[in-house]
């Protein structure tokens, strides 16, 4: 193999052994096709000019020397395959969205004239999208609408983590469609409270931040907004840990908020907004009366009648 010209040539290229999968027909010099568009081959040799070409070697021992478009990587292609696959399932499974939200600024009452609407909810696949080879897709997104959707067993999964973007879509003061059978799952969504959410809410912000102070030190400025919802973040969890209940709205600290989102409160200021704020979710979890752990056998038999629900659906 040639000495390539430059360090971003050597990162494009393909290592040998790579399988890959041929996008048009080979011929050979009589025009007579030798291997067929969709034959499998593995790169045996790199050969560089102005862009690599790739001595292709195939199951039956025929060679060919083919350009980067000419092929596609096999790995790659399986993966591409199953994205397309989730991409075309979120209009087929749209009719069966059972919850829909908004979350994100508007919900917390931050928004402004440039926040975007985002919404977020569940869908609960039919049993026969669930048994097919594919199976359910575990999220449903749509990025020109700002819509995401988990199936419902995925949804239910992450609440029990205390994942912070599902337990909110659970407390949403915004909803626009529900059903009987989620309106079961809001009636109890108390379930899902629990000392994880300290680990889980403490352990995100302390990573985030030193994210944030790191952009500090290379880019002269944290990610504003981003520290305004870690702030957030944090308050939540501590009303949850104190009340039992999922804080949403935060208009007690609308100003304060969003002088940091603008960057009109300083750094130092918001760091120590952070620090004292951490004392109080620890002594929060000090005093807690949650569960150590959400109820795993009440969400388990609430799926299992949600599924039952849509065998002939």
């Amino acid at each position: 193999m040639n000495n390539l010209p430059d360090a971003l040539e050597r990162r494009l290229v393909l290592p040998l052994g790579t399988q890959i999968v041929t996008r048009k027909p080979i011929k050979d010099a009589a025009g007579q096709t030798v291997q067929a568009r969709g034959s499998v081959g593995v790169i045996a040799e790199v050969l560089v000019g102005k862009y690599p070409h790739y001595r292709i070697r195939f199951p039956n021992a025929g060679e060919a020397e083919l350009s980067r478009q000419d092929f596609a990587v096999r790995k790659d292609l399986r993966q591409s395959a199953l994205q397309e696959t989730a991409h075309n399932a979120f209009g087929e499974l749209l009719p069966y969205i059972v919850y829909r939200c908004v979350v994100g600024s508007r919900a917390y009452g931050l928004d402004d004239a440039e926040s975007d609407t985002d919404r977020r909810g569940i869908y609960l696949a039919p049993a026969h999208v669930q048994w097919s080879l594919n199976g359910a897709p575990e999220q449903l997104e749509s990025e020109s609408t700002q819509e995401t959707y988990w199936e419902l067993q995925k949804f239910l999964t992450m609440a029990l983590k205390a994942n912070p973007n599902v337990l909110e879509c659970l407390y949403s003061p915004l909803i626009e469609a529900s059903t009987p059978l989620i309106d079961e799952l809001l009636a109890m969504k108390h379930i899902f409270l629990s000392r994880f959410v300290y680990q889980t809410y403490n352990g995100y912000v302390l990573s985030q931040f030193k994210k944030l102070e790191t952009d500090l030190r290379t880019k002269g400025e944290p990610r504003w907004k981003h520290a305004m919802h870690l702030i957030r973040l944090l308050l939540s969890g501590i009303t949850v840990l104190n009340e039992g209940m999922m804080m949403v709205q935060v208009v007690e600290y609308k100003d304060r908020l969003l002088s940091i989102k603008y960057g009109e409160m300083s750094w130092s200021e918001v760091n120590a907004w952070r620090l004292s704020l951490h004392i109080a979710f620890d002594h929060a979890f000090a005093n807690t009366s949650l569960p150590e752990h959400p109820d795993f056998e009440q969400a388990n038999a609430f799926l299992i009648r949600a599924r039952r629900s849509m065998i002939n659906a």
